[in-house]
C-alpha cells in the first residue's frame, strides 16, 4: 500500500526557513533542573513566547504573505483568529505592505486584539456561539477580493510553523520526543513533518486541553470529530470544536500520540515557566509544558514548545493568584 500524499513536505518547511531568515527570531531553548526532576528526564524548552508578536504564529503568517503575488498583496488579506494569528498577520502585513483584516471572537483577550489593532489590522468581531467565523471570513473575502490566510489550514502556514522544529533539532540534537500544543493542528503538523525528516525516530506528542480535545477525539475514531460546543478552557487559543482539515491529514498519520491536560495543570505550568525559566507563557502556550506532569512518552530527553506568551499583565496576575478569575477580559 502506497504512503498517503500529505499536504506538506520537508522541502516546504526548508523553503519557509529561507523566507524567514533575518525576519523571524531564532527563539532560545531553556532548561532547568526542576523541570528535569519533575519529568524524570532532560527537558529542553523552545520558547516561542519570545517570537515576534509573542507566538509561533508569526512564522506561518509571514511565510504565507511572502508567497502571494503582487495583485493579491494589493487587494489585501483576511484571516480568522482567536488572537495570536491576528497579531502575526497584522505584523506580516505591515512588513510586506499588505492590508490586513482579521475576524476575531468577541471574547478574545483584549491584549491580543489591541496588539493586532496597533499593528494596523482592521478588526471584525463575531460571537463564538452564534456566528460562523469561516462564513464571515469567506463573505468578506469574496466581497473585497481579499486572499484568505487561515491560522492553520494552509500549507504555507504549516510550513512556517514547522521551522520551530527545524530550529529545535539544531539547538537540541538527540531529542527522543517533542511535546507540542494542538489547536487547529498546524503547529503539530509542521513539527511532525520537520522533526521526523531530521530524525525519523523522534516521537511527536500533541497536547490539548481536556475539555477541548477535538484532535484526540478524531484520532480515536479515525475521522474528523466535532465537539458539541465551544470548549470551556482558559486556553483561549485552543478552543476549537474540530481540527483544521489539512493539518488533520498530517496529524492522523504522523502524530505518535496525543494527551490532554486540565486548566489547573496549565496554570501550574505557567507558574513553573515563570519561576524556573523567567518566561511568561499564555495558557494556550503552556499546555505542552503542563503535560510534563504526566508519565514521559519515551526514555531520553524531551523537547517542549511554549508556543506563545500573549497574555496581559493583569490577567497573568489573576491566573497566578486567583483561580476563581481565570478568564482574561474580552475586548470591549
Amino acid at each position: 500500500m502506497n504512503a498517503p500524499v500529505l499536504p506538506l513536505t520537508a522541502a516546504d518547511v526548508y523553503d519557509a526557513q529561507r523566507r524567514l531568515r533575518d525576519v523571524a527570531a531564532i527563539t532560545p531553548t531553556l532548561s532547568h533542573p526542576a523541570l528535569d526532576q519533575a519529568a524524570g528526564r532532560s527537558v529542553v524548552v523552545k520558547v516561542e513566547a519570545l517570537q515576534r508578536t509573542g507566538s509561533f504564529k508569526f512564522r506561518g503568517a509571514y511565510n504565507a504573505l511572502a508567497a502571494l503575488d503582487r495583485a493579491a498583496r494589493q487587494l489585501g488579506v483576511i484571516g480568522a483568529s482567536s488572537g495570536n494569528h491576528a497579531q502575526a498577520l497584522a505584523l506580516a502585513g505591515q512588513l510586506h505592505g499588505v492590508p490586513v483584516t482579521v475576524v476575531v471572537p468577541h471574547d478574545a483577550p483584549r491584549s491580543k486584539i489591541d496588539g493586532a489593532r496597533s499593528l494596523g489590522a482592521r478588526i471584525v468581531t463575531y460571537h463564538r456561539e452564534r456566528d460562523d467565523r469561516d462564513q464571515i471570513t469567506a463573505a468578506l473575502a469574496a466581497d473585497q477580493g481579499y486572499t484568505v490566510v487561515p491560522s492553520a489550514n494552509s500549507p504555507h502556514v504549516m510550513a512556517g510553523a514547522g521551522t520551530v522544529a527545524l530550529e529545535l533539532a539544531w539547538q537540541a540534537p538527540g531529542l527522543t520526543a517533542i511535546l507540542v500544543p494542538v489547536g487547529g493542528g498546524g503547529l503539530a503538523a509542521g513539527t511532525a513533518v520537520a522533526a521526523k525528516h531530521v530524525n525519523p525516530r523522534v516521537r511527536v506528542i500533541g497536547v490539548e486541553p481536556e475539555t477541548g480535545a477535538d484532535t484526540a477525539a478524531s484520532l480515536r475514531t479515525g475521522a474528523l470529530a466535532e465537539l458539541p460546543s465551544v470548549p470551556d478552557t482558559i486556553a483561549d487559543g485552543l478552543r476549537h470544536t474540530s481540527p483544521a482539515p489539512l493539518p488533520w491529514e498530517i496529524n492522523r498519520v504522523m502524530l505518535d500520540d496525543i494527551v490532554t491536560v486540565t486548566d489547573s495543570q496549565i496554570v501550574r505550568a505557567m507558574a513553573s515557566a515563570f519561576q524556573h525559566l523567567k518566561v511568561v507563557a499564555e495558557p494556550s502556550g503552556a499546555v505542552a509544558l503542563a503535560a510534563l506532569e504526566q508519565p514521559g512518552p519515551a526514555p531520553g530527553p524531551v523537547g517542549v514548545v511554549i508556543s506563545g506568551g500573549s497574555v496581559g499583565i493583569g490577567s497573568f496576575h489573576r491566573f497566578m493568584t486567583d483561580p476563581s478569575h481565570w478568564r482574561e477580559p474580552a475586548d470591549a
